[in-house]
């Protein structure tokens, strides 16, 4: 006899990815008697941190480091994959007017690729707008002209943030600056390429790397989840989450099948709710609705999407970084990702290579929609335009679409989030956590950290999941602390 969730002491937990996983395997690291049952809308545990393959090769959607400064985070990584890590050094850089810039800033490497004349306008730029600042910084263009000047902005900061967002960086918010880059300066820049110190988050030497890829570690999740009683169902969407009151009382569950047809409906009955949805759809998901401002907010809310065109060569590694930022307007690809350099066991054969391009668009637009098979002529002819590799030793190819990869940070979003936020904080037994379940751009460690939080949450704690990675950097020391 099947025993009917309402009888059970369920924790519903919407999404198998970084948050989500770590929802269910902090619930039962803490003890809670509560039951994790995880439901995830695709065939894959992990969200964008997953790993998918291809022709024998490895391939990660959009370069995940394996970093911290959050002691539990560290502690959660080493509990699951122990020495399946590796460390693997950083090398990286900037295409840009056609030359290659090292990153993080060497000096000399710098001062010859761009030329003494143009360093002296780029001083001259700084010092002028430490004198003249913005007075506001409402902006991501106000907030780093103020800190590195018109100049250095154009060449290093308007055109791949564009690229990046879609939108101009005149209509991004300058909270999502002090969240990313909010370390950096430019005197801070010009030590560390002088110094060779590396003092910022952003610019580490060396990272930690699952040897199989970022899902090497969620598959594992999963697997310790399933192992201590939870359960985690795949090609399983939440439709509907029904209220009493303030109360998540039951959600609605659709099994999708192999076919990809929609199966019955399965109504649940939690105890808790823990959710990595994308607010724009959660907020659709409740019934009854919330108020028509609420509804209207969360519409207001806008998505990046991302685009992966993984190419396999018949040769070795073209170029030795993990990754390259492309600056230049006059190609697509804002980065490319060679996963050799993240790990030999990424890639089937010492003697092929296998190259992400990444580029990020709508859904919906001219390359979302364009066939596999022109995107991987449109990348190869990319990759041979920046020297990278001809066109003619692509041997294969694999494309992954990823819709909602990034929360965008418009001029509308701060307002909407606050009343979204408002509403959702009157619910009794439910939390949201995660990048798109808080719309803000976090790292995989700090959605880790939300999720965590709403777990303690539930065990009698007091915490603010909303302000994670807003208060505190990676390199200030971070400890849980009870409010209540």
């Amino acid at each position: 006899m099947v025993v009917p969730f309402r009888l059970r002491q369920t924790a519903l937990v919407i999404g198998a990815g970084p948050a989500g996983l770590t929802a269910a395997y902090e619930m039962q690291k803490l003890g809670l008697k509560l039951r994790p049952l995880v439901v995830e809308a695709s065939s894959m545990v992990g969200g964008i941190s997953r790993t998918e393959a291809h022709q024998g090769n490895r391939f990660d959607i959009g370069g995940h480091r394996f970093f911290t400064k959050v002691p539990e985070v560290e502690t959660m990584w080493d509990e699951v994959l122990g020495d399946d890590f590796i460390t693997v050094p950083r090398m990286s850089r900037i295409y840009y007017r056609g030359r290659y810039f090292s990153y993080p800033l060497k000096l000399l490497d710098a001062l010859s690729n761009i030329g003494v004349y143009e360093s002296f306008r780029i001083l001259a730029s700084y010092l002028k707008w430490q004198v003249f600042p913005h007075k506001a910084e409402e902006t991501f263009e106000q907030w780093v002209m103020n800190r590195f000047g018109g100049r250095l902005y154009m060449h290093f900061f308007r055109t791949y943030t564009q690229k990046v967002w879609g939108i101009p960086p005149s209509r991004i918010q300058a909270d999502w600056a002090a969240q990313r880059i909010r370390n950096l300066s430019l005197s801070k820049a010009v030590w560390n390429a002088i110094a060779g110190a590396n003092d910022t988050a952003s610019l580490i030497e060396q990272f930690r790397y699952p040897r199989l890829g970022p899902g090497m570690m969620w598959e594992r999740t999963r697997d310790l989840v399933v192992e201590r009683g939870g359960e985690v169902r795949l090609g399983a969407e939440v439709v509907r989450m029904n209220l009493d009151g303030d109360r998540v009382d039951s959600a609605d569950v659709r099994q999708w099948g192999d076919d990809g047809k929609p199966g019955d409906e399965e109504r649940i009955y939690p105890q808790e709710v823990v959710s990595t949805m994308a607010l724009r759809d959660l907020i659709e998901a409740f019934d009854p609705p919330p108020p028509p401002e609420v509804r209207e907010a969360a519409a207001r809310l806008r998505y990046r999407d991302f685009m992966i065109v993984t190419l396999h060569l018949d040769h070795p590694d073209p170029f030795p970084d993990n990754w390259i930022y492309i600056h230049s307007p006059e190609v697509k690809v804002g980065r490319i990702q060679n996963f050799r350099a993240w790990s030999p066991e990424m890639v089937a054969s010492p003697d092929t290579s296998s190259i992400g391009m990444e580029y990020f668009v709508n859904e919906g637009d001219e390359m979302w929609s364009m066939p596999d098979d022109r995107l991987r002529d449109l990348a190869a002819a990319e990759l041979e335009k920046l020297g990278l590799a001809k066109a003619g030793t692509v041997i294969g190819h694999a494309v992954i679409r990823q819709r909602k990869a990034y929360p965008v940070y418009d001029e509308h979003y701060r307002e909407a989030l606050d009343i979204i936020q408002g509403w959702l904080g009157g619910l009794s037994n439910f939390q949201t956590v995660g990048r798109n379940g808080l719309h803000r751009y976090n790292n995989q460690d700090h959605s880790m950290l939300s999720a965590m939080l709403a777990v303690r949450n539930i065990a009698g704690e007091s915490h603010d999941v909303w302000n994670v990675n807003v208060e505190r950097s990676y390199h200030e020391d971070f400890e849980v602390r009870k409010t209540a």
